[in-house]
């Protein structure tokens, strides 16, 4: 009995992409954490670009960032967002969290109608934790989550699941605990303080179905999105928030 290889979908970053062994496991759902501004949209964009690239619609859900905003800022990155549109390989939805919801349930929906117009093979939510804007029971909120990511896995979606973090240089437990536990990989995106100087950082915590690297990277922003660099090396307590040189 042969065991069937799993397809991989590109991150757009190639040393990411083998940190994730090879990439994103098709229909996965990633939730990608992170402090505002560390480039959790810059990575979701990056995703979508790449599938574009390959032919590979995409379908980004914002709740946060007019269409306009997200455009000027991709521009800046090297990606036209708006061509992208024109060809039919990216869809932008900028809804609330309450109409993405009913949405879901709603086969005359705008997402209803973008899947069988489109077929997008990824897709990015921006970002998950305004989903805590509709209750404050815990487990009406898991059940949204699963909601969520059950709508994208009947697809055959990949998507990414941006979530806010309010704690710039640690981890703490909040109201989108309950996602860790139902997506399928969880990557960290975190600032550090490494020699007095403000750095980013990403590590996976966990990758249902695969192995993936265990080290923290760093990583820059520039034209193309996010590029890894070496592992950080005899840094203790870089995700705490406390760093300490060891050896």
């Amino acid at each position: 009995m042969t065991t069937k290889i799993r397809k991989r979908l590109s991150s757009g970053e190639k040393t990411l992409d083998k940190m994730l062994g090879g990439g994103f496991i098709e229909g996965s759902a990633t939730l990608v954490s992170g402090a505002p501004g560390v480039g959790k949209t810059t990575l979701g964009l990056q995703f979508l670009c790449a599938g574009a690239a390959k032919g590979e619609p995409g379908v980004l859900v914002t709740f946060e960032e007019f269409p306009a905003t997200l455009i000027r800022d991709a521009q800046q990155l090297g990606w036209d967002l708006q061509q992208l549109q024109s060809d039919g390989l990216l869809r932008i939805l900028f809804t609330s969290p309450d109409v993405f919801l009913s949405s879901l349930q709603e086969p005359d929906s705008p997402l209803a109608e973008t899947i069988r117009t489109m077929a997008p093979t990824r897709a990015v939510v921006d970002s998950v934790t305004q989903f805590t804007r509709t209750t404050e029971d815990p487990l009406k909120l898991r059940a949204i989550h699963n909601s969520l990511i059950n709508a994208f896995k009947r697809e055959g979606i990949t998507s990414l699941l941006l979530a806010e973090d309010a704690h710039i240089t640690h981890t703490e437990t909040g109201t989108v605990a309950s996602l860790p536990y139902v997506v399928d990989s969880v990557l960290l995106m975190r600032y550090v303080e490494v020699d007095s100087a403000m750095r980013r950082a990403l590590t996976i915590l966990k990758m249902r179905g695969s192995r993936h690297a265990k080290e923290i990277r760093g990583y820059t922003i520039a034209s193309g999105g996010l590029q890894m660099q070496e592992p950080f090396e005899n840094i203790r307590g870089l995700l705490s928030g406390i760093t300490q040189r060891v050896g």
